[in-house]
């Protein structure tokens, strides 16, 4: 069976549109919040959404989603209660879920354990922000021995590595907008026509930039430089003001970012 990443991408590619993939952190402010807003995002234009696994040393994160660890950790979030969550999504969705997570946290569950869960509950992908790409043989025989795509980061100084790691990925390229840690950010620096340019004439995976990204203009103009765009830290400054009333919040806002990006 054909992982749920790459049909994705080919209907969006038939469709002429971008991928648009959108972040929140399982449990923050509750599990039954998560859950409707994930079949928000999902129902007004989120092609994909990575589900955070909470970790209490977040480094690759900003302020706005570290509190949001902090809030789901205090709550009793765990990966047992997200899979079982992710259970019951699966009999209300069949577009791509990734799980976004920390190697600690994948070591402590158990690697092989972990990696059987997401193939049980039929999640696509999973992303390890801090796991060095050298080091991707610590769980890249896991992930494809379950089917599960590992999705791999390429930051701004990665030029003359971008092609060599474009090359292994599977899925989707996340290539990271700008140095530093993650949140919603004014402006965006990055010269993506630099970045990405040694991938413009090799076949190579979609390419999907994230970290920063705040709102539909900076969606839009992003995705004319790749395959789609990830949306996180806008999305949980919505959950952190309303709470569990956010889900409809939530899908106002992405449904405006959709609707920018179509444009």
């Amino acid at each position: 069976m054909s992982n749920r990443i790459d049909i994705c991408f080919d209907r969006l590619k038939k469709e002429n549109k971008k991928a648009l993939i959108t972040f929140l952190t399982a449990g923050d402010p509750d599990i039954e919040t998560t859950e409707k807003c994930i079949m928000q995002m999902f129902e007004n234009g989120s092609d994909m959404i990575e589900i955070g696994v909470a970790f209490s040393d977040p480094i690759a994160e900003g302020p706005t989603i570290q509190k949001a660890s902090k809030r789901a950790l205090d709550g009793g979030i765990n990966l047992d209660k997200i899979f079982d969550m992710v259970k019951r999504l699966r009999k209300k969705t069949d577009k791509p879920l990734l799980l976004m997570m920390y190697l600690n946290t994948l070591y402590k569950f158990g690697t092989e354990r972990f990696f059987s869960l997401c193939n049980e509950c039929e999640i696509d992908g999973v992303i390890v922000p801090d796991m060095p790409y050298e080091e991707r043989g610590e769980i890249q025989d896991f992930a494809d021995r379950y089917g599960v795509y590992s999705i791999y980061l390429a930051a701004p100084t990665s030029h003359e590595r971008i092609k060599m790691i474009a090359s292994q990925s599977k899925g989707f390229l996340y290539v990271v907008s700008s140095l530093g840690v993650t949140g919603a950010r004014n402006k965006i620096s990055t010269d993506f026509s630099y970045l990405l340019e040694p991938l413009k004439d090799c076949v190579h995976c979609p390419c999907c930039i994230g970290f920063g990204i705040s709102n539909g203009k900076q969606a839009r103009e992003t995705a004319s430089f790749s395959d789609g765009v990830i949306m996180g830290s806008a999305v949980v400054n919505i959950i952190e003001k309303y709470g569990p009333e956010s889900p409809e919040y939530v899908g106002s806002f992405i449904k405006s970012v959709r609707n920018a990006m179509d444009e």
